[in-house]
């Protein structure tokens, strides 16, 4: 991956493993905006953007398209002060996907692709972006107990009910890429790092990335 010229970087994370934060402290090292699930479906719900509506601001005039993107990042910035925690509530894990959103979802993906750089965090960016002339491909995890302990710290859950969700939306996650790529997120082949989270903070993480990408 060229990081001067446009680009992409594409992060599938686990629960738990600090992806998220990964990603979007990563952004901030490389100057670019850092998009995940959640914003995306804050594009959808609160603005009802159709697949159809993101393909016409791909020919025409995107300065509306910017404005909403401001004011959905503007949203999960606020939502992160209100929480008191750097990322959105968990009730977001638990949405619903039809083959519409994943429509509307892909349309999204490729319209930021194609006007600028920058990270997306989303179960299928590897196939979505796998075409993609300067991309690369990130795949974070970590162990069960490294997961859990993280999720009962910035969730404030009990260990049984961290585990609970982790497995959960581990299944929810595989079972989402199976049915649109044909693929398993586990599958090593559809990244160019893969980073275990065990004993590293997200700096560390960051500094890895970076030393990849040179």
């Amino acid at each position: 991956m060229n990081k001067n010229e446009k680009f992409i970087i594409t992060i599938n994370r686990e629960l738990g493993s600090g992806g998220r934060t990964v990603g979007r402290k990563l952004a901030e090292k490389l100057g670019v905006t850092f998009y995940d699930k959640w914003l995306i479906n804050e594009l959808k719900t609160k603005f009802n953007i159709s697949a159809e509506e993101v393909e016409k601001v791909k020919g025409g005039n995107s300065s509306w398209w910017r404005e909403l993107l401001n004011s959905a990042i503007y949203m999960g910035e606020r939502m992160g002060e209100i929480n008191s925690v750097p990322h959105p509530p968990m009730d977001v894990y638990h949405l619903v996907t039809t083959d519409d959103m994943y429509k509307v979802e892909t349309e999204i993906f490729s319209h930021l692709a194609d006007n600028e750089s920058c990270i997306v965090a989303g179960r299928t960016g590897f196939y979505v972006f796998r075409n993609h002339p300067n991309r690369l491909s990130i795949l974070i995890q970590a162990s069960m107990p490294f997961r859990i302990e993280r999720v009962m710290r910035k969730q404030n859950m009990s260990e049984d009910e961290a585990r609970q969700t982790i497995e959960k939306v581990d299944k929810m996650r595989e079972n989402y890429v199976k049915k649109f790529t044909k693929s398993s997120r586990y599958d090593t082949r559809n990244y160019d790092i893969v980073i275990s989270a065990d004993g590293k903070t997200e700096d560390e993480i960051v500094d890895i990335i970076m030393q990849y990408i040179g």
